[in-house]
């Protein structure tokens, strides 16, 4: 199923995963709750396979995937890698030590780790690979957004869900497959597109990466993975970015603000940080148009997926049309509503970056009285190695409740308290912290304090989502009253301000 074959220009050779004829074949997935294990679940399905699959967890989309006809169990266990299973597909955060792993090692089927699944799958269409730090499932979802709307019927893999894509995969009947392309792992590296995106390059995911240098290196082989007949286009303002594009035997282009960058955006008007702006494409006009979601790093983000659409057949009328209905995925920057003036948004941010250019777009976009944060750190060693960015992030906030860590695929038992160490150090600047440790004591806390014109957030890539969900029913069964949907969108009052926004 793996062949080492001759590469292109850019490296000598490949590993290649070739899949075998999915029509009925049984595959089972060990941590089919991830959101890109249960995207790529519902592709496997589509194509014919037989799937099951098991997670420690009920997860957001379980019901889903059992009404498709995939077997869902909650729970590891080495009896679930049945006699009929011919194909395993796992997490990148599966131990050999799992029992299903184990099972499968013992009966000797072939086991791909997701990552591999991700490119046997690319190598069946034209790839389209978004890669970055930061921005990877928003850019993706307007990617493959812009593709549909343009007639293009992508098949797609995304690590968020979207409402308005109606979930975070599908197979579609084009030519491309397009892929939020994770660093995490080296998972990238498994992936041979046409076209690709380099958003940004910062250091995270240093559990599995010594620096920023090594963390550029696994940047610029996946650059060099990019087909010779391709396009990589590359945030033009990120100097990591730009070195690991160096590697790329492809042609690059260049996005950002700059008269330099191959697309640039130009022009800009803010209206409460959702910006208009122009195109310009090698120096001349490509399309005038807008993003609906809030932040000027969003525009950089469009520029992006314009270009991918641009060069897989996409032309500037459908793009331009099609941008401004984006309503970006789960989690990014989600209003979960208002109740009596106190707004409530929930966000997957995790990143110093992350947070700092999150919590900027809620403010310009909300205007709030009050802004109040609820950060669940994700992982101890990301937590302790970015404590004072972390810290500095926060500023400007009216207070920021600081849970207990989600140690996610660590085991931090017997450790100090990194979210208190967070919480002393916020202090220190004079940034208002509270460490509540356990979740359930949050909800009730924040919603005795909240007053109108206040915007409570819910950030961090774990469960904290579920305090969001608290305060929901808090709200609904109190005496506030919930304003409709149309009303909990908008921003505080005071009129919408075009703001013109320096290219530069």
């Amino acid at each position: 199923m793996r062949k080492e074959v001759e590469g292109s220009a850019c490296n000598s050779t490949r590993s290649v995963v070739f899949l075998p004829d999915l029509r009925d074949l049984r595959v089972h997935m060990i941590g089919i709750g991830g959101s890109g294990m249960s995207g790529a679940a519902a592709i496997l399905k589509e194509f014919g396979a037989k799937v099951s699959g098991s997670d420690l967890m009920p997860f957001d989309g379980m019901g889903d995937l059992v009404a498709a006809g995939v077997r869902v169990s909650v729970g590891h266990l080495a009896s679930q890698v049945d006699d009929e299973v011919r194909l395993v597909v796992a997490s990148a955060a599966i131990p050999e030590t799992n029992p299903e792993m184990q099972a499968a090692r013992e009966k000797s089927l072939p086991v791909l780790k997701y990552a591999e699944l991700l490119g046997g799958l690319m190598g069946l269409r034209e790839g389209v690979a978004i890669a970055g730090t930061h921005g990877k499932s928003t850019t993706s979802g307007m990617t493959a957004y812009l593709f549909q709307r343009a007639g293009l019927s992508p098949a797609y893999a995304i690590g968020a869900r979207s409402p308005q894509l109606g979930g975070n995969s599908a197979v579609g009947t084009g030519p491309h497959f397009i892929v939020e392309s994770c660093e995490f792992d080296r998972s990238f590296l498994r992936l041979y597109p046409k076209f690709a995106a380099i958003l940004n390059v910062e250091p995270d995911h240093l559990d599995c990466y010594r620096d920023l240098e090594e963390i550029v290196g696994a940047f610029a082989e996946f650059a060099s993975n990019v087909e010779t007949d391709g396009v990589l286009v590359c945030n033009g303002h990120d100097e990591c970015a730009i070195a690991a594009a160096k590697s790329c035997h492809a042609r690059v282009e260049t996005f950002g603000f700059d008269q330099g960058a191959d697309w640039q955006a130009a022009n800009l008007l803010s209206d409460h940080g959702r910006y208009s702006f122009d195109v310009i494409y090698r120096g001349k006009l490509f399309c005038s148009t807008r993003v609906a979601l809030p932040g000027r790093y969003m525009v950089g983000n469009a520029l992006a997926a314009i270009a991918l659409a641009h060069h897989a057949g996409a032309d500037s009328e459908q793009i331009a049309r099609a941008l401004p209905d984006y309503a970006g995925m789960d989690r990014r920057l989600t209003c979960r509503g208002t109740w009596d003036g106190v707004t409530l948004v929930d966000d997957y941010a995790h990143h110093p970056t992350e947070i700092s250019v999150t919590l900027d777009a809620a403010r310009e976009l909300y205007r709030p009285e009050r802004l109040w944060v609820i950060f669940q750190p994700h992982q101890t060693a990301r937590t302790m190695h970015f404590m004072s960015h972390f810290a500095e992030s926060f500023g400007e906030t009216h207070e920021v409740i600081v849970t207990e860590v989600y140690g996610a695929r660590e085991d931090s038992r017997g450790l100090e308290s990194a979210s208190k160490q967070l919480v002393d150090k916020m202090n220190a600047l004079a940034i208002p912290g509270r460490y509540i440790p356990d979740m359930n004591n949050v909800a009730d806390f924040v919603a005795s304090k909240l007053e109108p014109g206040d915007l409570v957030m819910t950030v961090g890539a774990g469960d904290v989502w579920k305090i969001a969900d608290e305060l929901v029913e808090k709200f609904r069964k109190s005496d506030r009253r919930e304003c409709s949907d149309r009303q909990a969108n908008m921003v505080s009052p005071g009129g919408a301000s075009s703001i013109p926004v320096p290219s530069a």
